[in-house]
Protein backbone atom coordinates (compact mmCIF):
# COMPACT_ATOMS: atom_id res chain seq x y z
CA UNK A 1 0.00 0.00 0.00
CA UNK A 2 1.31 3.41 -0.93
CA UNK A 3 1.50 5.86 1.94
CA UNK A 4 2.02 9.58 1.53
CA UNK A 5 3.50 11.43 4.49
CA UNK A 6 1.66 14.61 5.46
CA UNK A 7 2.88 16.59 8.41
CA UNK A 8 1.01 18.45 11.10
CA UNK A 9 2.71 21.63 12.28
CA UNK A 10 3.86 22.43 15.79
CA UNK A 11 4.45 19.24 17.80
CA UNK A 12 4.17 16.95 14.76
CA UNK A 13 7.52 16.30 13.07
CA UNK A 14 8.62 14.76 9.80
CA UNK A 15 9.93 11.23 9.92
CA UNK A 16 10.18 8.20 7.69
CA UNK A 17 8.24 5.06 8.55
CA UNK A 18 10.03 3.02 11.14
CA UNK A 19 9.57 -0.18 13.08
CA UNK A 20 7.36 0.12 16.19
CA UNK A 21 9.04 1.62 19.23
CA UNK A 22 10.05 -0.69 22.06
CA UNK A 23 7.31 -1.46 24.54
CA UNK A 24 8.40 1.09 27.17
CA UNK A 25 9.98 3.77 25.01
CA UNK A 26 7.10 5.67 23.44
CA UNK A 27 8.70 9.06 22.91
CA UNK A 28 7.70 8.99 19.23
CA UNK A 29 4.74 7.50 17.35
CA UNK A 30 3.26 7.57 13.85
CA UNK A 31 -0.49 8.10 13.52
CA UNK A 32 -2.41 7.39 10.32
CA UNK A 33 -5.71 8.70 8.99
CA UNK A 34 -7.30 9.10 5.58
CA UNK A 35 -7.12 12.82 5.10
CA UNK A 36 -10.33 12.43 3.10
CA UNK A 37 -13.15 12.08 5.64
CA UNK A 38 -14.06 15.66 6.47
CA UNK A 39 -14.65 17.04 9.01
CA UNK A 40 -13.09 14.14 10.94
CA UNK A 41 -9.91 14.57 8.90
CA UNK A 42 -9.07 16.27 5.60
CA UNK A 43 -6.16 17.31 3.43
CA UNK A 44 -5.62 21.05 3.12
CA UNK A 45 -4.63 22.74 -0.15
CA UNK A 46 -1.01 22.92 1.03
CA UNK A 47 -0.92 19.15 1.68
CA UNK A 48 -1.15 19.33 5.48
CA UNK A 49 -3.76 17.46 7.45
CA UNK A 50 -6.63 19.27 9.12
CA UNK A 51 -9.93 18.55 10.80
CA UNK A 52 -11.17 17.33 14.16
CA UNK A 53 -8.85 14.34 14.51
CA UNK A 54 -5.55 16.02 13.54
CA UNK A 55 -6.26 18.83 16.00
CA UNK A 56 -7.24 16.37 18.71
CA UNK A 57 -4.14 14.27 17.93
CA UNK A 58 -1.94 17.28 18.63
CA UNK A 59 -3.54 17.67 22.06
CA UNK A 60 -3.34 13.98 22.90
CA UNK A 61 0.29 13.68 21.84
CA UNK A 62 1.29 16.72 23.89
CA UNK A 63 -0.44 15.32 26.98
CA UNK A 64 1.05 11.86 26.45
CA UNK A 65 4.48 13.50 25.91
CA UNK A 66 4.88 11.73 22.58
CA UNK A 67 6.34 13.33 19.44
CA UNK A 68 3.82 12.35 16.78
CA UNK A 69 3.97 12.20 12.99
CA UNK A 70 0.69 12.11 11.05
CA UNK A 71 0.51 10.25 7.74
CA UNK A 72 -2.32 9.67 5.27
CA UNK A 73 -3.15 6.16 4.08
CA UNK A 74 -5.95 4.23 2.40
CA UNK A 75 -8.81 3.31 4.71
CA UNK A 76 -9.24 -0.27 3.53
CA UNK A 77 -5.64 -1.26 4.30
CA UNK A 78 -5.15 0.46 7.64
CA UNK A 79 -5.55 -2.46 10.04
CA UNK A 80 -3.23 -4.86 8.17
CA UNK A 81 -0.66 -2.06 7.78
CA UNK A 82 -0.88 -1.25 11.50
CA UNK A 83 -0.13 -4.86 12.41
CA UNK A 84 2.69 -4.91 9.85
CA UNK A 85 4.36 -2.00 11.66
CA UNK A 86 3.84 0.69 9.01
CA UNK A 87 2.57 3.05 11.71
CA UNK A 88 1.63 2.86 15.39
CA UNK A 89 -1.88 4.29 15.68
CA UNK A 90 -5.03 4.50 13.55
CA UNK A 91 -7.11 7.65 14.11
CA UNK A 92 -9.78 7.66 11.43
CA UNK A 93 -13.26 7.62 13.01
CA UNK A 94 -12.51 3.95 13.71
CA UNK A 95 -15.45 2.30 15.48
CA UNK A 96 -14.58 0.04 18.39
CA UNK A 97 -16.22 -3.31 17.59
CA UNK A 98 -15.83 -6.86 18.89
CA UNK A 99 -14.79 -8.01 15.42
CA UNK A 100 -11.95 -5.51 15.23
CA UNK A 101 -10.90 -6.27 18.81
CA UNK A 102 -9.94 -9.74 17.63
CA UNK A 103 -7.05 -8.29 15.60
CA UNK A 104 -6.14 -4.94 17.22
CA UNK A 105 -6.51 -3.15 20.54
CA UNK A 106 -8.31 0.14 21.18
CA UNK A 107 -8.12 3.07 23.52
CA UNK A 108 -11.18 4.35 25.31
CA UNK A 109 -13.50 6.15 22.85
CA UNK A 110 -12.99 9.84 22.15
CA UNK A 111 -16.22 10.23 20.14
CA UNK A 112 -19.56 8.55 19.45
CA UNK A 113 -21.84 9.56 16.58
CA UNK A 114 -25.09 8.42 14.90
CA UNK A 115 -25.44 7.20 11.32
CA UNK A 116 -28.10 7.96 8.73
CA UNK A 117 -29.19 7.70 5.12
CA UNK A 118 -28.82 10.60 2.70
CA UNK A 119 -30.43 11.29 -0.65
CA UNK A 120 -31.02 14.18 -3.05
CA UNK A 121 -33.33 16.84 -1.64
CA UNK A 122 -35.60 16.57 -4.70
CA UNK A 123 -35.64 12.76 -4.65
CA UNK A 124 -38.90 10.88 -4.07
CA UNK A 125 -36.94 9.10 -1.32
CA UNK A 126 -36.53 12.35 0.64
CA UNK A 127 -38.40 12.60 3.96
CA UNK A 128 -38.83 8.85 4.25
CA UNK A 129 -40.59 7.48 7.33
CA UNK A 130 -38.77 8.42 10.52
CA UNK A 131 -36.91 11.45 9.14
CA UNK A 132 -35.94 13.66 12.07
CA UNK A 133 -36.31 10.85 14.62
CA UNK A 134 -33.62 8.80 16.35
CA UNK A 135 -33.74 5.06 16.96
CA UNK A 136 -31.43 2.93 19.10
CA UNK A 137 -30.20 -0.43 17.82
CA UNK A 138 -28.00 -3.27 19.04
CA UNK A 139 -25.79 -5.58 16.95
CA UNK A 140 -27.80 -8.12 14.98
CA UNK A 141 -31.13 -6.62 16.01
CA UNK A 142 -34.00 -7.42 13.64
CA UNK A 143 -37.67 -6.58 13.47
CA UNK A 144 -37.13 -2.86 13.99
CA UNK A 145 -40.29 -1.29 12.60
CA UNK A 146 -38.55 1.86 11.34
CA UNK A 147 -35.99 -0.22 9.39
CA UNK A 148 -38.71 -2.49 8.02
CA UNK A 149 -40.57 0.60 6.80
CA UNK A 150 -37.44 1.83 5.00
CA UNK A 151 -37.03 -1.55 3.30
CA UNK A 152 -40.36 -1.05 1.56
CA UNK A 153 -39.38 2.43 0.37
CA UNK A 154 -35.81 1.53 -0.67
CA UNK A 155 -36.71 -1.68 -2.52
CA UNK A 156 -34.91 -1.85 -5.86
CA UNK A 157 -32.85 1.28 -5.18
CA UNK A 158 -29.06 1.68 -5.22
CA UNK A 159 -27.33 2.41 -1.90
CA UNK A 160 -23.73 3.66 -1.82
CA UNK A 161 -21.42 2.79 1.07
CA UNK A 162 -17.76 3.18 1.91
CA UNK A 163 -16.21 -0.30 1.91
CA UNK A 164 -15.02 -2.06 5.06
CA UNK A 165 -16.96 0.11 7.52
CA UNK A 166 -19.50 -0.75 10.22
CA UNK A 167 -22.00 1.12 8.08
CA UNK A 168 -21.35 -1.17 5.13
CA UNK A 169 -22.11 -4.21 7.27
CA UNK A 170 -25.35 -2.64 8.49
CA UNK A 171 -26.53 -1.91 4.94
CA UNK A 172 -25.67 -5.39 3.68
CA UNK A 173 -27.35 -7.03 6.68
CA UNK A 174 -30.54 -5.01 6.49
CA UNK A 175 -30.92 -3.97 2.84
CA UNK A 176 -28.75 -6.36 0.85
CA UNK A 177 -31.69 -8.54 -0.14
CA UNK A 178 -33.88 -5.69 -1.41
CA UNK A 179 -31.49 -3.10 -2.86
CA UNK A 180 -28.34 -2.88 -4.98
CA UNK A 181 -25.33 -2.10 -2.77
CA UNK A 182 -22.45 -0.21 -4.38
CA UNK A 183 -19.12 0.04 -2.55
CA UNK A 184 -16.74 3.00 -2.75
CA UNK A 185 -13.14 3.47 -1.66
CA UNK A 186 -13.96 6.84 -0.08
CA UNK A 187 -17.06 8.60 1.16
CA UNK A 188 -16.29 11.52 -1.16
CA UNK A 189 -16.47 9.26 -4.24
CA UNK A 190 -19.84 7.97 -3.09
CA UNK A 191 -21.13 11.48 -2.38
CA UNK A 192 -20.23 12.61 -5.90
CA UNK A 193 -22.28 9.78 -7.41
CA UNK A 194 -25.15 10.59 -5.06
CA UNK A 195 -25.06 14.25 -6.01
CA UNK A 196 -25.03 13.39 -9.72
CA UNK A 197 -27.87 10.89 -9.51
CA UNK A 198 -25.82 7.76 -10.20
CA UNK A 199 -27.03 6.19 -6.95
CA UNK A 200 -30.21 6.76 -4.98
CA UNK A 201 -28.98 6.77 -1.40
CA UNK A 202 -25.88 6.86 0.75
CA UNK A 203 -25.37 5.64 4.30
CA UNK A 204 -22.68 6.95 6.63
CA UNK A 205 -21.76 8.77 9.82
CA UNK A 206 -24.31 11.57 10.31
CA UNK A 207 -21.82 14.29 11.24
CA UNK A 208 -19.73 13.40 8.19
CA UNK A 209 -22.85 13.75 6.01
CA UNK A 210 -23.75 17.11 7.53
CA UNK A 211 -20.42 18.45 6.30
CA UNK A 212 -20.85 16.75 2.91
CA UNK A 213 -24.22 18.45 2.43
CA UNK A 214 -22.58 21.85 2.71
CA UNK A 215 -19.96 20.82 0.15
CA UNK A 216 -22.75 19.69 -2.18
CA UNK A 217 -24.42 23.12 -2.03
CA UNK A 218 -27.22 21.71 0.12
CA UNK A 219 -28.57 19.53 -2.70
CA UNK A 220 -28.48 16.49 -0.38
CA UNK A 221 -30.44 15.78 2.81
CA UNK A 222 -30.99 13.15 5.47
CA UNK A 223 -33.83 10.70 4.99
CA UNK A 224 -35.15 8.22 7.51
CA UNK A 225 -34.17 8.17 11.19
CA UNK A 226 -30.73 8.65 12.71
CA UNK A 227 -29.48 5.38 14.19
CA UNK A 228 -27.54 5.25 17.45
CA UNK A 229 -26.53 2.57 19.92
CA UNK A 230 -24.14 -0.31 20.34
CA UNK A 231 -24.74 -1.42 16.75
CA UNK A 232 -21.85 0.97 15.93
CA UNK A 233 -19.65 -0.43 18.68
CA UNK A 234 -18.46 1.50 21.70
CA UNK A 235 -17.67 4.70 19.83
CA UNK A 236 -14.60 5.88 17.91
CA UNK A 237 -11.20 5.13 19.44
CA UNK A 238 -7.55 4.91 18.52
CA UNK A 239 -6.54 1.58 16.99
CA UNK A 240 -3.28 0.19 18.39
CA UNK A 241 -1.41 -3.10 18.05
CA UNK A 242 -2.30 -5.60 20.78
CA UNK A 243 1.30 -5.79 21.97
CA UNK A 244 1.58 -2.03 22.52
CA UNK A 245 -0.27 -1.79 25.82
CA UNK A 246 2.04 0.95 27.13
CA UNK A 247 1.17 3.17 24.17
CA UNK A 248 -2.54 2.43 24.60
CA UNK A 249 -2.37 3.36 28.27
CA UNK A 250 -0.61 6.67 27.54
CA UNK A 251 -3.31 7.66 25.05
CA UNK A 252 -6.08 6.44 27.36
CA UNK A 253 -4.97 8.91 30.01
CA UNK A 254 -4.68 11.70 27.44
CA UNK A 255 -8.17 11.02 26.06
CA UNK A 256 -9.73 10.89 29.52
CA UNK A 257 -8.08 14.22 30.34
CA UNK A 258 -9.28 15.84 27.09
CA UNK A 259 -12.82 14.62 27.72
CA UNK A 260 -12.83 15.75 31.34
CA UNK A 261 -11.67 19.32 30.70
CA UNK A 262 -13.94 19.89 27.69
CA UNK A 263 -11.24 19.86 25.01
CA UNK A 264 -13.00 17.17 22.98
CA UNK A 265 -16.30 19.04 23.28
CA UNK A 266 -14.71 22.31 22.15
CA UNK A 267 -13.04 20.74 19.13
CA UNK A 268 -16.18 18.84 18.16
CA UNK A 269 -18.27 22.02 18.36
CA UNK A 270 -15.70 23.71 16.11
CA UNK A 271 -15.71 20.98 13.47
CA UNK A 272 -19.12 19.29 13.79
CA UNK A 273 -21.29 22.00 15.39
CA UNK A 274 -22.44 19.32 17.85
CA UNK A 275 -20.76 17.63 20.81
CA UNK A 276 -19.60 14.14 19.79
CA UNK A 277 -18.10 13.32 23.19
CA UNK A 278 -19.08 9.77 24.27
CA UNK A 279 -21.94 9.76 26.74
CA UNK A 280 -21.70 7.35 29.69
Amino acid sequence: MKLSTILLSCAMTAAAFAAPASAKDWTKATITLEGAYAPWNLTNADGTLGGFEPELAKVLCERAKIECTLVASDWDGMIPALNAGKFDVIMDALSITDERKQVIDFTVPYAATPAAFATAKDSPLANAAGTGATIKMTPGQTGVKEIDALKEVFKGKTIGIQAATVYAKFVYDNFGSIAEIREYKTGADRDLDLQNGRIDLGFDDAVYFANAFASANDTLAFTGPEIVGSIWGEGEGLGIRKADTDLRDKFNEAIKSALADGTVKNLSMKWFKVDVSPQN
